[in-house]
């Protein structure tokens, strides 16, 4: 097993220590945050952390408790139960996107989440699938033309951002600077120094949200957002706005992070990268695999204790935050044999591991997510077979996000050349070498069901919590 993302011994540092790396967010944890968890889940496996934003907060490592704890009714997910609290850590003015299906509680959470779940049957997920493998192929083809490729600037992100604004009827012309102000919002959010430009972005996209509605219940269509509109338990225009507020922010950057961490994992164990290219029909029991291993949700979205609860004799507060680390559970040796070993043959984990949640807030675009996933590694193999990490001038095979809250667990780049047996190209007069920049790519996908769509993604955010 390679280092780069195994969990080996964290040297025997004091505890006091590890709980310091992750209440700041330190870059070594943020790189590799297995052995920091590997060691909370034996000598403190409910901590108190001290997080920038000052709030109390509770982090639950160990599988069984996390399992629990995202379903115990004690700990609330509704921002309007503890509204100074979440001020605290997200600002004052947030509450209309985010009172939402994510920060609710049953039973409005309940009538939210029915409205919302059409969207995201079996059925019809299962038929996006040509859509979705039309703009995959297409984006990979736009890869052919650069021998080193960034695959989060030029696949990852592209590929769940073109499914979501199709899915959301958003049109064409709107989605690069819809796409700009998301990623304001995701770089600002937990940084005081962009108070100003956060406020504006917010403002912006509640109003082209907004606009966005409002159209279409004028010019019904066959997108997801027309039929949520017509729903016969229809929502109101602020939950319709908050509604795609969290679907499409927490929908694109989850299931991009995931493709990255796939494709990373696969290449640093190339005897499982070989099993599925030998046997493509591993690829969907792969993704459950990889989901556990190496998830893109590192931690689950806060809750606050609405009572005293205890948890293996720590007594969490009335009114701490709780967080429940999604990443440590998934390795726990308590559930999982081997836990640290990527084993793409692994059996029985849908519906086992966490990495898309339990309970009533279990992920809506878990059916989604998969599909993606599915597809992206099968064109992957089938197209570049022979893909490798780029040479890097530090040597690492890919950047991970950084930062003090570890909501995401993701790549921010991630070079490689996807033909290496072909010769190096010249770059034809003024053209610019594909993904020089983590900033605003601007990618043109086109799939056989829809006309061009362009879109844009900073590779580069920063983490959030929603």
């Amino acid at each position: 097993m390679t280092q780069e993302n195994a969990a080996p011994d964290s040297g025997g540092a004091p505890l006091q220590d590890l709980v310091s790396a992750v209440s700041r967010g330190a870059p070594e944890y943020r790189a590799c945050p297995h052995p920091v968890y590997a060691a909370l889940r034996e000598q403190a496996p409910v901590c108190l952390l001290t997080p920038p934003h000052g709030v109390d907060t509770y982090l639950i490592t160990r599988y069984e408790d996390a399992r629990d704890a995202l379903s115990d009714p004690r700990f609330s997910k509704d921002m309007r139960g503890a509204i100074d609290t979440y001020h605290a850590v997200y600002g004052s003015f947030f509450d209309a996107l985010d009172d939402n299906v994510l920060f609710s509680d049953p039973p409005r959470h309940t009538r939210l989440r029915r409205a919302l779940r059409s969207g995201f049957t079996p059925r019809r997920v299962e038929e996006m699938r040509p859509k979705i493998t039309a703009i995959a192929e297409s984006l990979l083809g736009a890869c052919r033309k650069s021998d080193t490729v960034d695959l989060m600037s030029s696949f990852a992100f592209p590929l769940p951002i073109a499914v979501l604004c199709d899915l959301m009827g958003i049109p064409e012309g709107d989605r690069p600077e819809l796409l700009g102000h998301f990623a304001v919002v995701t770089r600002a959010r937990f940084d005081p120094r962009m108070r100003e430009e956060l406020q504006a972005a917010e403002e912006w996209l509640r109003d082209r949200l907004a606009q966005l509605i409002a159209y279409t219940r004028a010019h019904p269509s066959d997108s997801f957002l027309s039929d949520l509109i017509q729903a016969d338990e229809a929502l109101d225009d602020a939950e319709l706005t908050s509604s795609l507020w969290v679907l499409f922010f927490a929908g694109h950057k989850t299931t991009a992070f995931q493709i990255g961490n796939s494709v990373l994992d696969l290449l640093l164990h190339p005897d499982q990268l070989e099993k599925l290219r030998k046997d493509p029909l591993l690829i969907p029991q792969a993704v459950e695999e990889i989901v556990r291993f190496e998830g893109s949700v590192e931690t689950s979205t806060f809750r606050y204790a609405k009572e005293d609860a205890e948890i293996r004799g720590t007594v969490i507060p009335k009114g701490s935050l709780v967080q429940i680390a999604i990443s440590s559970a998934n390795r726990d040796p308590e559930k999982f044999d081997s836990p640290d070993v990527l084993d793409v043959t692994r059996e029985g984990l849908q519906g086992t591991h966490l990495g898309f949640g339990h309970g009533t807030h279990y992920c809506l675009g878990a059916p989604l997510a998969r599909l993606e996933l599915e597809i992206a590694l099968s064109c992957l193999l089938r197209e570049f077979p022979e893909m490798e990490p780029a040479n890097t001038e530090d040597g690492k095979k890919g950047a991970w996000l950084t930062g003090p809250v570890a909501a995401f667990r993701g790549l921010q780049e991630l070079r490689l050349v996807l033909e290496p047996s072909r010769p190096a190209m010249s770059p034809a007069p003024g053209s610019v070498p594909a993904m020089t920049s983590s900033v605003a790519a601007v990618v043109t996908v086109t799939s056989a069901t829809s006309p061009t769509s362009t879109t844009s993604v900073n590779a580069g955010d920063r983490p959030t919590t929603n």
